[in-house]
């Protein structure tokens, strides 16, 4: 991670859980998916572009941008967890996609609006390198544990 922000810090925990099981998982590492920064309930990730991210042209993939969108509100949700989680599921994932993103980098600011004992729910912006909104998501995600809470 090369910065860490916010108000809360996050336990090594949900570091590692963000590193090895969102970021380092087969599908973001395939994408180009990395971790940009990341604090308890605020994460950024970035996309480079790519040619084989591409729908048509150089239009980044609406399946793409979901993903990514994902893969930031799972961290954001995972930022908060201790040493007792044992997995998680997303529950719910809803995206607005607001302009296209052309042959750019892309950031995703994943932001918990709201914490519970078992579930999260994140705003996800998605901007481009210019700073467009290209897309906008809402994630509720579950984290299990052995204590059966977030």
């Amino acid at each position: 991670m090369t910065k860490s922000q916010g108000k809360a810090a996050m336990e090594p925990a949900a570091r590692q859980w963000i590193e090895t099981v969102l970021a380092g998982s087969p599908v973001a590492k395939h994408l180009g998916i990395r971790v940009a920064e990341a604090a308890k309930d605020r994460v950024v990730f970035a996309l480079p572009f790519s040619v084989g991210n591409v729908t048509l042209a150089d239009i980044v993939h609406g399946g793409v941008i979901a993903t990514l969108i994902d893969i930031a509100g799972a961290a954001a949700s995972g930022s908060g967890i201790d040493g007792t989680a044992t997995g998680g599921a997303t529950a719910s994932l809803s995206i607005a996609y607001l302009a296209p993103a052309k042959g750019c980098d892309l950031t995703a600011e994943a932001v918990i609006v709201q914490r519970g004992r078992s579930q999260t729910v994140s705003d996800v912006v998605v901007r481009d390198d210019a700073g467009t909104m290209v897309a906008k998501g809402l994630v509720v995600s579950r984290i299990f544990s052995a204590r059966g809470g977030t």
